[in-house]
């Protein structure tokens, strides 16, 4: 008995240490990945073909790191220690973490020279530590009395989400990248210790008696539709979880750290799916059809009115799919012989399903359809477990059924017809949201049809604004790139063609030939960037230099006057392409020789001569997302250079949640720069939106004369502070948070 009670605490103490050891290695890897963007930031820019080859990078890292634990499966596992070791020592030599020392070679495109830079950065140790996960499983596994190795994955992805929420809450606002690279340095020193650990507690460990081999899987085929099956199992939620982010962010609720969100929710479904206690996911699973049916009616929404509470209803219907899928993935688990396979198949999934949101899905849709269509995947390929049974009851015949199912098909129609006439109304939402509510109930009786829910489903989503998306891609009104998707539209009186991305104004311009010149939006005659446009003939000279960030519709290009030259930076060539084509006619109108500059602003500057414009105004922003490199102390500086000693900066700071008045506040005090700022509440609002400006120079004359000449329009001293400036290598956007407009409080 004494033996037994030793053996069990023996086995808990090693499930312990395995369990720590894989919660450290994924801990890891969710803080490395954010750590090196952050680094990276400055020196390659902020545009999102940069981010998505990295996601490549570490997408192809993750796959061969569990194919190398596969293949090492095949070696002793003293012989797989000796190796794994060697691996992490080697990869350790690499240590701390930072951009390799490389200058990119002329001629080689980015889309080849971000992946060779960031695989040389982080590649060895990113590869060496994402196999921790499947190989600890197969070392645990190896000892047949330590018990079923999978919810060791559980803990993994536990780990994941511990790193996901550190780095936004914790490393980024508390340590600067270079501590945060020691730190991460620490970090895989302790793994090691782990790992050693762990391969002490298997030195005695013995292969599986030939009566066991069956049941652990040694010599077993898996066939190739289950090795398929597993693909798109994985696939769709991983696919999923991107759309979610894109489709929330564009469409419904632009708040910051948003991402964090979708990324968490498909951490956690592992940590439930693969847990030994089932109940939570079988519950899951047995409520996901009905969540599908309610949030999934609105994946097609694309008009801007959503609402926080449609977004939690996207995040849970998520997290429901994903658990679902995961389930029914932890279902088909191969015997444990098979664990690596099983992992490796599973990662490529997941590739896939990243691969086709983030990388096919811009070059094929002009909107978010992905999103729609892998919400219906997800139906096609859950489990349905009917809540009603009424066509297998007693007493109801086949054809009985059938004639059912149709009339109710035929009410759901109706249903989604009265739908389409009320879901866009804001003095209709209760009567829509009782609508969609008798959908989903038409649905849960169909349940036992496929084919009918998903038909249900798909009517729930075309009626809740679906009409209003497909009818915006047939009149050619959107248009998608890497870096986002854009809606040219003209209202409903015909006056007004206004440029939005996702549901935020990018511009507007007039219909009206004798009105097509005005500036409107943030740039109306009473906005900061007006005052001091107007102003710059006396305070620069009539041949002024005028360098603008961010080109938009062009707005700012009707502010010019005869003889000033201007120069444009636009980041994405669809934006230049809108006024080439002449949907807005600014550009052409009032700058015709105006030159644009296509790339990322910060780096085109610091590539350009020391004091080649009079003024440069940035307003670069893309929808509510911050890009942190352009408003760094380094980034002003660069400004700086960019403009002579009396030159004259604007950067735009409107942002409907974040308040980053005390970031631009403390780095121009410690810049040397001299500030006003001039918050605009224009009286036209039909024109006109709210905007703040920030007026910096480092001749403190300057400013001062600016706010003279637009003395009847005052501005006022920047005295916002932040407690320490942002800078390249620390920068947080949590401390300018307005969590009230979050939270929907005035």
């Amino acid at each position: 008995m004494a033996a037994d009670v030793k053996g069990e605490g023996e086995g808990r103490a090693a499930r312990g240490l395995f369990v720590a050891t894989i919660s450290t290695g994924s801990f890891l890897l969710f803080l490395v990945q954010p750590m090196v963007a952050r680094m990276a930031l400055p020196r390659l820019g902020g545009a999102p073909n940069v981010w998505n080859s990295a996601m490549l990078v570490y997408q192809a890292l993750l796959l061969a790191g569990y194919a190398y634990a596969h293949m090492l499966g095949r070696l002793s596992l003293r012989r797989q220690t000796i190796v794994h070791l060697a691996l992490l020592l080697l990869a350790g030599s690499t240590l701390p973490v930072g951009l390799f020392d490389l200058v990119q070679p002329k001629g080689l495109p980015e889309a080849l020279w971000v992946p060779v830079l960031l695989g040389l950065s982080v590649g060895p140790v990113f590869f060496a530590v994402s196999a921790q996960a499947p190989l600890m499983q197969r070392w645990f596994a190896a000892d047949p009395g330590a018990g079923q190795p999978w919810a060791l994955y559980a803990a993994s992805n536990l780990g994941s989400f511990a790193g996901l929420l550190a780095y936004p809450l914790l490393a980024e606002p508390l340590l600067t990248l270079r501590s945060q690279s020691i730190a991460w340095s620490c970090g895989f020193a302790l793994l090691i210790s782990l790992v050693i650990l762990c391969a002490a507690s298997r030195r005695h460990a013995l292969p599986p008696p030939p009566s066991q081999k069956q049941l652990w899987g040694q010599g077993v085929r898996i066939p190739g539709r289950t090795m398929a099956l597993w693909l798109a199992l994985a696939a769709i939620p991983s696919g999923l979880m991107l759309s979610t982010t894109t489709h929330l962010t564009t469409d419904i609720f632009a708040m910051p750290l948003l991402w964090v969100i979708p990324l968490g929710l498909y951490l956690l479904s592992f940590v439930v799916a693969f847990a030994d206690n089932r109940a939570p996911a079988a519950a899951i699973a047995f409520v996901t059809p009905v969540v599908v049916l309610f949030a999934g009616s609105y994946a097609m929404l694309s008009n801007g009115s959503g609402t926080l509470w449609i977004a939690g209803g996207a995040c849970l219907m998520l997290f429901c799919i994903a658990t679902t899928l995961h389930k029914r993935l932890y279902d088909l688990r191969p015997a444990p012989a098979q664990l690596t396979r099983f992992y490796l198949v599973m990662s490529a999934g997941g590739a896939l399903g990243g691969l086709f949101t983030a990388l096919v899905a811009p070059l094929v849709f002009d909107w978010a359809w992905e999103h729609p269509l892998l919400v219906m995947a997800a139906a096609v390929i859950m489990p349905l477990d009917p809540i009603l049974r009424w066509r297998s009851g007693e007493g109801i015949e086949p054809g009985m059924a059938r004639v059912a199912l149709l009339l109710l098909l035929a009410f759901a129609a109706f249903l989604g017809w009265q739908l389409d006439q009320r879901a866009l109304r804001p003095d209709e939402g209760l009567a829509a949201v009782l609508l969609t509510v008798f959908l989903t109930g038409t649905g849960i009786m169909v349940m036992a049809w496929r084919t009918a829910f998903v038909t249900v489903l798909a009517l729930a989503m075309v009626a809740q604004g679906g009409i209003w998306t497909i009818r915006a891609t047939l009149g050619g009104e959107r248009t998608r790139s890497y870096f986002g998707i854009y809606t040219v539209r003209d209202t409903a009186d015909g006056a007004l063609r206004t440029l939005a991305h996702g549901t935020t104004l990018h511009g507007e311009q007039s219909l009206d030939p004798v009105r097509s010149r005005e500036a409107l939006t943030y740039y109306g005659p009473t906005s900061g960037v007006a005052l001091a446009l107007n102003a710059v003939p006396h305070l620069e000279g009539a041949a002024a230099r005028i360098g603008v960030v961010g080109l938009g519709t062009g707005s700012l290009a009707c502010r010019a006057v005869p003889g000033q030259r201007w120069t444009f930076f636009e980041i994405d060539p669809v934006i230049l392409q809108f006024s080439t084509s002449e949907r807005f006619t600014f550009l052409r109108d009032c700058t015709p020789g105006a030159r644009v500059i296509l790339g990322d602003a910060r780096l085109k500057l610091t590539d350009m001569p020391a004091g080649v414009f009079d003024v440069l105004v940035i307003d670069a922003f893309s929808s509510d997302a911050i890009p942190v490199h352009l408003l760094t102390k380094e980034a002003l500086q660069v400004y700086a250079r960019a403009l002579t000693p009396r030159g004259l900066l604007l950067l735009h700071i409107s942002n409907r949640y974040l308040d980053l008045a005390p970031v631009v506040g403390t780095n121009a005090a410690a810049s040397g720069m001299t500030a006003l700022s001039r918050l605009d509440r224009p009286i036209d609002t039909a024109l006109y939106t709210p905007s703040r400006w920030i007026a910096l120079s480092r001749d403190g004359s300057v400013v001062k004369d600016l706010a003279r000449i637009s003395a009847d329009t005052p501005w006022t001293p920047l005295n916002d502070r932040a407690a320490r400036p942002w800078t390249d290598d620390h920068a947080s956007i949590l401390p300018f948070v307005r969590w009230d407009r979050l939270t929907g409080r005035p």
